[in-house]
């Protein structure tokens, strides 16, 4: 049955990178292209956000952040207020948190990281597609709640085009402001909870994996 689900996901799953693959030099988008392209839905006012998972954004769970859980987000990125380099180690926290947060509602707690195709259409489960909106509707909440100071949300980019021996994947992307470097923060490569790999995004772009 997960074969049958791998095949049934499969035609939609490399469309939608192939989709992906051409926001990679729109770095400097708004956010909201990416949604319209991947079937996505933007975060709704300061709280509330649409989960994608089963890959390539094919199932979406609204999920509405309480009071507490935006104070919790604030104090999170808050410990990185000294400077751009320590707001990137707060939001790999943050990133964690919320997700933490939201996969019992979502069912996503064991959701696998890195490449598992055998799980593909599983409601819970999340691709890079997945990963790269869901990373960045939480930056847009806490953008909008105005607890990032140094860095603003940028739209998600894609590598790979399986041509040049690489696999397609996405990242969210955020930039350090004003004019600043722009970094991936990729939740895609670790399974649900574990912070997510940050770093310089034209080293993203190069790296193999």
């Amino acid at each position: 049955m997960r074969h049958q689900g791998l095949i049934r996901a499969m035609p939609a799953l490399v469309l939608s990178l192939f989709v992906a693959a051409g926001c990679s030099g729109q770095v400097n988008g708004h956010a909201g292209s990416w949604y319209a392209a991947h079937d996505g839905v933007m975060p709704r006012g300061e709280s509330r956000i649409y989960v994608c998972h089963a890959f390539g954004c094919a199932r979406k769970t609204p999920v509405q952040f309480t009071e507490k859980d935006l104070r919790t987000l604030r104090a999170i990125l808050a410990r990185g207020k000294a400077s751009a380099r320590e707001e990137r180690k707060a939001i790999a926290r943050a990133i964690a948190w919320s997700e933490k947060r939201i996969g019992p509602e979502v069912g996503s707690s064991a959701d696998v990281g890195g490449y598992d195709l055998y799980n593909a259409g599983v409601p819970g489960q999340m691709d890079c597609i997945d990963e790269a909106t869901n990373t960045t509707s939480v930056l847009l909440v806490a953008a909008r709640n105005g607890y990032l100071r140094h860095h603003e949300v940028r739209v998600p980019v894609a590598r790979g085009f399986f041509l040049d021996g690489r696999y397609p994947h996405a990242t969210a992307v955020v930039a350090e402001r004003p004019g600043g470097a722009a970094y991936a923060v990729d939740s895609w490569p670790k399974a649900n909870g574990a912070p997510p790999v940050i770093m310089p995004l034209e080293a993203w772009f190069a790296a193999r994996g």
